[in-house]
């Protein structure tokens, strides 16, 4: 059997290479803008088709095919590369990209300097745009592109991105991040960056004091974001990118220094991955709750049971499209609520168990309907929710303990008064007859 299995594993991994690397699906709408050539976006599209994508090509304008029919997402992933596109056809609307994300497709949306559906969608994502018509402008460092052409160091720790990025190229309108704690930002702005309609220093000063008095500055600095990710309650993503040219062979194949490629090609790649569902998927397998020196679950607990609650969790890997035990997560908390948390506690990996986490605690001296909540949501990463009812009863008659051992003070007084009146009992009786004999006695002489 063991031989079997090892020669088995190499072709699950060879027939791995031709299905989805995404966990929910292979297929992608393309809706690119007529003003731009697919050629120009050969490395990037020949990339997710290598990886096993299907792709199909739609201009903003057309009816078909229908992202959306008879109510059900027609594909798993949707692009949008329209950055001039002022109009869409009657079946892609603001409204029709929400109830996607909704579905759980995936979007890719890239924006662009002017006003366009596009800008009043990315408000609802909490992302605040600069007027119309001010891109990104930076004049460090000193290069030979326009001041709107700017290289831009990917951040060093990074869920998402690979480590040791080079420097990305970026050309486009940065965003403004609001509160929203479901915004994943993927790419900074450079602090020396600012958003502008001249590609001039004029008005630099002014922007630069406004900053210090936090009023336009808002439009400066590394507070910008470039590329931002949005990962809904439904694990469903979508991504926005500030420019299109990221993706275009031209800043593929552009050199950040001599004999140093851009990183743009890896950027794009870890960006589509983490978008479509690829990289940082988790799931719950399957969970576990049942009293200590116990296996099975209990309809009911006890108040101050020692209860065992387990959990087994498992990450995507893209590579053999397959569902693996996974134990890096450190700071996930299991919950025991009633209204209120009564029980917070670590839920910790099981040493030696690949994707199983445990605790133990004692139920609390209260009963009720309670919950085990398993809430863990961190920036990148899929949303882990699960959620446990479980009663707690008081015991039963004949649950309670014989003796108790703060109340021996009462049992020594109970029996001792009740030896003593067995005492004072036998004495009185036997005092009587004593009497009564010698009473007898001094009749009869």
């Amino acid at each position: 059997m063991r031989f079997l299995r090892t020669l088995l594993l190499p072709l699950v991994a060879l027939a791995s290479l031709a299905v989805a690397r995404s966990s929910t699906g292979d297929s992608i709408l393309v809706l690119l803008d007529p003003s731009l050539q697919r050629d120009n976006f050969s490395i990037f599209f020949g990339d997710l088709e290598k990886q096993g994508y299907k792709l199909t090509f739609r201009s903003p304008k057309e009816t078909e095919p229908q992202i959306i029919k008879d109510d059900v997402a027609q594909f798993a992933h949707v692009i949008v590369f329209a950055p001039d596109t002022k109009s869409y056809a009657s079946d892609i609307t603001p409204q029709t990209l929400v109830s996607l994300l909704n579905k759980n497709t995936n979007l890719l949306l890239a924006l662009s300097t002017k006003q366009t559906p596009l800008t009043s969608l990315a408000s609802e994502f909490s992302l605040i745009l600069p007027p119309p018509g001010t891109p990104l402008i930076s004049h460090f460092p000193q290069r030979d592109t326009p001041a709107t052409v700017i290289p831009v160091e990917p951040p060093r720790s990074n869920a998402v991105l690979s480590p040791n990025l080079a420097p990305v190229w970026f050309s486009g309108v940065p965003q403004a991040l609001g509160l929203n704690p479901m915004l994943v930002p993927l790419l900074k702005a450079p602090a020396q960056s600012f958003a502008s309609d001249a590609d001039s220093d004029s008005g630099a000063d002014a922007l630069v004091e406004a900053a210090e008095k936090g009023g336009e500055g808002l439009w400066a600095g590394s507070q910008l974001s470039l590329v931002t990710g949005f990962q809904a309650l439904n694990n469903g993503r979508a991504t926005w990118v500030g420019g299109v040219d990221m993706f275009t062979d031209e800043f593929f194949n552009k050199e950040v220094a001599k004999g140093k490629p851009s990183g743009n090609r890896q950027f794009a790649r870890d960006v589509t991955a983490w978008t479509f569902q690829e990289s940082n998927v988790l799931r719950i397998d399957t969970v576990e709750h049942h009293r200590v020196n116990e296996t099975l679950p209990r309809e009911t607990y006890t108040i101050n049971d020692r209860v065992t609650y387990t959990a087994y969790i498992s990450k995507y890997n893209p590579e053999l499209d397959l569902w693996e035990p996974y134990s890096g997560i450190k700071d996930m908390q299991l919950e025991f609520t009633m209204l209120d948390p009564h029980i917070r506690t670590a839920l910790l990996p099981v040493p030696g168990e690949p994707g199983k986490y445990s605790v133990t605690f004692r139920v609390p001296d209260r009963h009720g309907v309670f919950k085990f909540v398993v809430d863990y949501k961190r920036k990148g990463s899929t949303y882990l929710e699960s959620t446990t009812v479980v009663p707690v009863v008081p015991p039963r008659h004949d649950e309670y303990p014989r003796f108790l051992s703060a109340a021996w003070p009462y049992y020594v007084g109970a029996f001792s008064t009740s030896a003593a009146f067995v005492i004072f009992v036998a004495l009185w009786l036997g005092g009587d007859e004593r009497e009564l004999k010698k009473n007898k006695g001094s009749k009869a002489e």
